[in-house]
C-alpha cells in the first residue's frame, strides 16, 4: 500500500490551495498525494472576490475593478469600492499556476481516478481510488456530497445559489471595462432572489451571468432564456458571439458542515463549509482555511484549529438573511438595495466578508427595514434554542 503524509482527496481549489500553502510554509518536504478524476486544463469555473491589498495569486488575477454598478428597482448607482478591489481569477489560469508551482517536486504525486471511499484508522486513513488503496497520516477531503436544495427543514435553511454565464463578444463596443455590475435586480424575480452581473474584459467582451437563490434548480433552457432577455433588454445587445459557457451550483445553508468527520479525515473547501452561507463566495474563505490548517500543522502537528467565539456572530447574521430570503419576509432587491443605498460600499463589503467591527455592524443592521429582520432574528434564535434543548435531552 502506498503511504503518504497528506492525501488531498480532490485537487480543485481547496486541495491545490492547501498544498500550495503547505509548500510555502516549509512543509513541502512531506509526501503529498493529489487525487482527482482527471487533469484540470479547462476553464471550468471563475472565482470572484473582493479584498484590500494583494494575495498569493496576484500574477493570475485576470481582471480587477475598483468600481461596480448596482441596480435595483429603488436604487441604482456606481459604487466606489476603495480600499477594496473586485477581482476575477479564471480556472484555467489557477490550474496552470498550480501546475508550475508543483512541477519538479518529487515528494508530490498525482493520481487520477474516482475516490470510492475513505476509511479511518488509528494511524491515519485509507483512500480507495479505482480499487487501489492509498494510506495517509491525514486525508483532506474536498469532494462535497451532491448538493440538494429544499426549503427550511425545521432546523436549517437549505437554499442553492445556481447560475449560468456566457462570455459574449459584441460586434462593437458595448461594455464599460472601468466597472463591473455586481448585482442587477431589475429583472423579473418570480418570487425568488434573481439577479444578473456583468464582468467586462474590454469594450466588446464580458462574462454575463444570471444567478438565482432558491431551493431548486431551473430547467437549463430557462437560464439561457434569461441571459438572452437580459442582454437584449438591459444591455441593448442583440447580436453577439458566445465564446464560453459556464454553469455552477453552490450551497447556501446554515446547516453545519462537519469539518472533522473522523479523527484522521478533514473536510475542506465547500465540503468543509467554506461557502459563505448568505452570499456563496468561497475563494478567500478557502485560502483562510488553508492558512489555518497549515499553521496548526506547523505548531501542533495536527490540522485542528479553533475560531474565536466572537467570529460566530457572523453565523447568526447569515441565518437571519437566509431566513428572510427563504421565507419571503422582504424582497431580495429591497434587502440589498437598502444595504448599498444607506451605507458606503466598503462598509457593506467588510460586513459580508466578516472583517467588520461590532460598531460597523450595528450601523449596517440599523440601515435595514426592521420588521422582517426582527421577525427573522426571533425565528432563528428560537430555532437555535430548540436545537440546544433537544441535544441536551438526548
Amino acid at each position: 500500500m502506498e503511504r503518504y503524509d497528506y492525501i488531498m482527496a480532490g485537487a480543485g481549489a481547496a486541495g491545490l490551495s492547501l498544498t500550495y500553502h503547505l509548500i510555502r510554509a516549509g512543509l513541502g518536504d512531506r509526501r503529498i498525494l493529489l487525487i482527482d478524476q482527471s487533469p484540470k486544463t479547462a476553464n471550468d469555473r471563475t472565482w470572484c472576490f473582493w479584498e484590500s491589498g494583494d494575495n498569493l495569486y496576484e500574477p493570475i488575477v485576470f481582471r480587477r475593478w475598483r468600481q461596480v454598478d448596482f441596480h435595483s428597482p429603488s436604487f441604482s448607482s456606481r459604487l466606489d469600492l476603495s480600499p477594496y478591489c473586485y477581482k476575477m481569477i479564471r480556472g484555467e489560469d489557477f490550474y496552470r499556476f498550480m501546475d508550475e508551482a508543483l512541477a519538479g517536486r518529487a515528494n508530490i504525486t498525482r493520481r487520477y481516478g474516482r475516490v470510492e471511499r475513505i476509511e479511518d484508522h488509528t494511524d491515519g486513513a485509507t483512500v480507495y481510488v479505482d480499487g487501489a488503496a492509498c494510506h495517509g497520516a491525514w486525508v483532506f477531503n474536498s469532494i462535497a456530497p451532491q448538493l440538494a436544495g429544499g426549503s427550511r427543514d425545521g432546523e436549517y435553511h437549505r437554499l442553492l445559489q445556481h447560475f449560468a454565464g456566457w462570455v459574449v463578444v459584441a460586434p462593437q463596443p458595448a461594455f464599460d471595462p472601468a466597472a463591473a455590475t455586481l448585482m442587477d435586480f431589475r429583472i423579473e424575480q418570480q418570487g425568488e432572489c434573481r439577479f444578473c452581473y456583468v464582468l467586462p474584459f474590454d469594450e466588446r467582451r464580458a462574462l454575463v451571468e444570471f444567478t438565482v437563490f432558491s431551493p431548486r434548480l431551473l430547467e437549463r433552457a430557462e437560464y439561457d432564456a434569461q441571459l438572452k432577455r437580459y442582454l437584449a433588454d438591459y444591455l441593448a445587445i442583440s447580436a453577439y458571439e458566445i465564446e464560453h459557457v459556464e454553469f455552477g451550483v453552490i450551497p447556501m445553508t446554515d446547516a453545519p458542515f462537519e469539518m472533522f468527520p473522523s479523527p484522521r479525515v478533514v473536510n475542506i473547501g465547500i465540503a468543509g463549509g467554506c461557502a459563505k452561507p448568505s452570499t456563496g463566495y468561497a475563494f478567500l474563505r478557502i485560502q483562510q482555511q488553508a492558512r489555518r490548517i497549515t499553521r496548526a500543522l506547523q505548531t501542533t502537528g495536527q490540522p485542528r484549529y479553533r475560531l474565536s467565539p466572537l467570529q460566530r456572530r457572523f453565523g447568526l447574521y447569515d441565518s437571519v438573511l437566509l431566513n428572510i430570503l427563504d421565507k419571503g419576509r422582504y424582497p431580495a432587491p429591497r434587502v440589498f438595495g437598502d444595504l448599498f443605498a444607506r451605507n458606503p460600499a466598503p462598509r457593506v463589503l467588510s460586513f459580508l466578508d466578516e472583517s467588520s467591527r461590532a460598531f460597523q455592524e450595528m450601523g449596517v443592521l440599523a440601515s435595514t427595514y426592521y420588521p422582517p429582520f426582527i421577525a427573522a432574528t426571533l425565528d432563528v434564535t428560537l430555532g437555535r434554542l430548540w436545537r440546544r434543548l433537544r441535544q441536551k435531552s438526548r
